[in-house]
């Protein structure tokens, strides 16, 4: 079973470069005073870390770095700085060997001062000194140009958080629709897809996916009444509202940029079972050709599926054809072999009670019993080789590599 899944957008890890560099430091204002450390701190004792979020509260990241420094003025260029500690992806920093003092904590990106902090390290400590531009002191030093920026940012960000959301709602749906399919919970899978394709109406995969709970409830309904021998007035609904939804996952899937030769494949397949089975034989034919078409890693498995829905339409040349497709495609599939036979015996004659078949259906059914010598139908190949006085070995084996029959 294939893994689809709908991918959404991400929002950027990183603010906009022209955010970053608005506040300088030409007043230090709001810096304590400058003391001089303790006479009696040891040198290198003492340590540092926190976090730097930016302006529209994500991490400061890439290339960030924390400085530390006593000047007064951490702007001037001739400022020097007696520690640097670089920002990880998260953030954060952290650095040890400090020695005690007051500091200046500088935060830049890119080589540029970005914001500032006091730093007041005691001997032995491991001081938490974060950096959050967020703070409305820090937006009010911006520039009407940089803010509308910002405001703009935030806007598209919770438009993408909120499509976010959408398409993790959508896979959730498109996953319990999964499993409840295979589990034959159809009309639970039917709800959740109708949700998903009401909320995203131009995805192909949600419209398949509708298709194939649907084409579940059809089967359902069918054997409740093939059962109990009587008829259901809603099952030809039923498979028409399955046929609909593969047509739409086709025809959104066509417009695509770049359409999904799996979705193609699988929707023209599950798309002739629905056709076939309301009797529309020459339709589903036409969309098992266009399935092993469009995906050839799987058209025998296409090619066998005409096949025997041409057989079961009573269009024999056109299932011993479409066999033979099968065959040509993997000359190891067991049951394209039983199919071919079964189309082709019913060409046999019977003159003065001897049956001759073709001698393409016996060696069809030799071929199945030489693939699949204990597979499901074996037997009833004996029986039809015995039949018609075709010889029937003793042991058949089959060959090294040879696919098991379904």
């Amino acid at each position: 079973m294939r893994e689809m899944r709908i991918l959404g957008t991400r929002v950027a890890a990183t603010f906009a470069a022209c955010l970053l560099g608005v506040v300088t430091f030409a007043q230090a204002g709001r810096l304590i005073a400058q003391t001089a450390p303790a006479a009696q701190a040891a040198p290198g004792s003492a340590s540092i870390h926190g976090k730097v979020i930016n302006p529209a509260g994500l991490p400061l990241t890439p290339n960030g770095e924390v400085k530390l420094t006593t000047e007064k003025n951490p702007n001037s260029p001739n400022a020097k700085f007696d520690y640097t500690f670089p920002i990880d992806g998260n953030g954060e920093y952290k650095g040890s060997g400090i020695k005690p003092g007051n500091y200046t904590a500088v935060a830049l990106q890119e080589g540029k001062h970005v914001d500032f902090m006091p730093a007041q390290i005691a001997a032995g400590a491991d001081q938490e000194v974060n950096f959050d531009m967020t703070r409305k002191e820090y937006i009010d030093k911006m520039s009407p140009a940089d803010k509308a920026n910002l405001e703009e940012y935030k806007k598209n960000a919770a438009a993408t958080t909120a499509q976010n959301a959408k398409i993790t709602n959508l896979n959730n749906l498109l996953k319990s629709a999964r499993a409840d399919t295979a589990a034959g919970n159809y009309d639970a899978a039917a709800k959740a897809m109708t949700d998903a394709t009401t909320a995203k109406p131009d995805e192909p995969i949600l419209w398949e996916t509708l298709g194939d709970a649907q084409l579940g409830q059809a089967n359902a309904a069918a054997k409740v009444a093939h059962d109990a021998k009587t008829t259901d007035a809603t099952v030809p609904d039923k498979y028409a509202a399955a046929e609909t939804s593969y047509e739409k996952a086709l025809t959104l899937n066509a417009a695509a940029a770049k359409p999904n030769v799996e979705l193609t494949g699988t929707a023209n397949n599950q798309l002739g079972q629905a056709l076939g089975k309301t009797g529309k034989v020459n339709e589903a034919a036409a969309a098992y050709e266009l399935a092993a078409k469009a995906d050839p890693t799987k058209a025998s498995t296409y090619y066998f599926n005409e096949a025997a829905t041409l057989f079961n339409g009573n269009d024999i040349d056109g299932a011993a054809a479409a066999a033979d497709k099968a065959i040509a495609a993997d000359p190891t599939k067991a049951d394209a072999y039983y199919i071919k036979g079964q189309a082709l015996v019913q060409k046999a004659t019977v003159v003065n009670n001897v049956i001759t078949a073709p001698p393409e259906c016996i060696a069809a059914y030799q071929k199945y019993l030489e693939l699949a010598p204990t597979g499901p139908h074996a037997q009833e190949v004996k029986d039809v080789l015995a039949g018609i006085g075709a010889k029937v070995a003793e042991t058949y084996k089959a060959p090294p590599g040879a696919k098991k029959t379904k």
